[in-house]
């Protein structure tokens, strides 16, 4: 493994001189993309030595495998040596996969009614509840900012952000179709129905992420409906933000205040657009994310919920929990945390970096 890391340490020395050179340091925008480079190879270097000091070790105690007296105590480092130098060549491999500069963001979530009805607006109020659970076990925080309620107690449409460190590298698995069987209550005979909900996951924007012309938007206010008490429907606290390049509408009811509605439908429209942004950099990624999302129809689905069986099913890794209550009260980490192995198998596997005796366990 090591001849295809022997680029680190000079590249570490080199970044190291580069972040002491005067002309350096007057290029700021340069100084900290080297600062945040170093910082990056320099555990990566130092398990690099401890590799190469352990691959010695290595090599000395085979050598005492043919010391009379001492075969005993060579296959005892040797088995030691062998743990050790597996556990961090995993470790390297893990620290050579690209960081995503979204992954310790908060993440904004929308979550649609599908094929279904009313059925699937049942459903999406359910994902909507699980999402806030699973937040709460996290001691994140939620922030709703717009929903549209049905009748029965379902939604069409529900958008909310999950303020805390790390939200989006744990939730982002989560984009695509999620389908439901079961008997729905608003069936009478019983029979069975599958339906669906949708659900898109959007890395936090800054506001240095995503420049947004004030030209560029059309700003309406209406007085809000739904649940609310005495200000609902008596004043025009109902925020509407068109961004007319794109035509990107973002809406927020959620607050009393005008104000606070503007600024939680900008922080949306700020997903949205550096969403977009990062769509048009990562075309491959932007197919793979819009095949994932799909359009709520019940062919195109990530995940199963099977209430009858009372099962789980993620069907990008084949793993299925029976534990579908508790699963549903956010105690999701039984699919998302296989997910996010997944996912750094792969990238590993791009990257080159999977042994066969990886591949074969995986």
């Amino acid at each position: 493994m090591l001849d295809k890391l022997d680029w680190v340490q000079p590249r570490f020395e080199e970044v190291g001189m580069l972040l002491s050179d005067p002309d350096v340091v007057k290029d700021q925008k340069r100084w900290q993309s080297l600062v945040r480079e170093h910082a990056r190879l320099e555990p990566l270097n130092e398990a690099i030595v401890r590799l190469q000091e352990m691959e010695d070790e290595q090599e000395e105690a085979k050598h005492l495998l043919s010391e009379p007296g001492m075969e005993e105590m060579a296959e005892e480092e040797l088995n030691r040596l062998k743990t050790e130098i597996e556990e961090t060549e995993q470790e390297i491999r893990l620290m050579l996969i690209p960081p995503d500069p979204n992954a310790e963001r908060s993440a904004v979530m929308e979550i649609r009614s599908g094929a279904g009805g009313e059925e699937a607006a049942l459903f999406a109020a359910e994902l909507q509840r699980m999402y806030m659970r699973y937040a709460e076990r996290q001691g994140w925080r939620c922030e709703l900012i717009d929903v549209s309620p049905t009748e029965l107690g379902g939604i069409k449409e529900a958008v909310f952000e999950i303020h805390g460190d790390g939200v989006f590298s744990r939730l982002r698995y989560e984009s695509g179709v999620h389908r439901v069987q079961r008997i729905p209550v608003t069936e009478s005979n019983g029979k069975r129905q599958t339906s669906t909900a949708t659900v898109a996951v959007m890395p936090e924007a800054e506001d240095v992420d995503v420049d947004i012309d004030p030209n560029d938007l059309r700003i309406d206010t209406y007085r809000a409906s739904g649940h609310g008490g005495q200000y609902i429907n008596r004043t025009d606290s109902a925020v509407r933000i068109t961004h007319l390049p794109t035509g990107v509408v973002v809406t927020c009811q959620d607050e009393k205040s005008q104000l606070k509605n503007k600024e939680k439908a900008m922080r949306v429209l700020r997903a949205r657009l550096y969403e977009r942004a990062l769509e048009a950099q990562h075309e491959a990624e932007a197919e793979n994310r819009r095949s994932q999302v799909g359009t709520g129809d019940r062919s195109e689905r990530i995940r199963t919920y099977n209430y009858c069986e009372g099962r789980v099913t993620d069907h990008r890794i084949g793993k299925t929990v029976y534990t579908l209550p508790t699963f549903l009260d956010g105690d999701i980490d039984e699919l998302v945390e296989p997910l996010i192995l997944a996912d750094r198998q792969e990238k590993l596997r791009q990257l080159g970096l999977v042994s066969n005796e990886m591949e074969t366990a995986s």
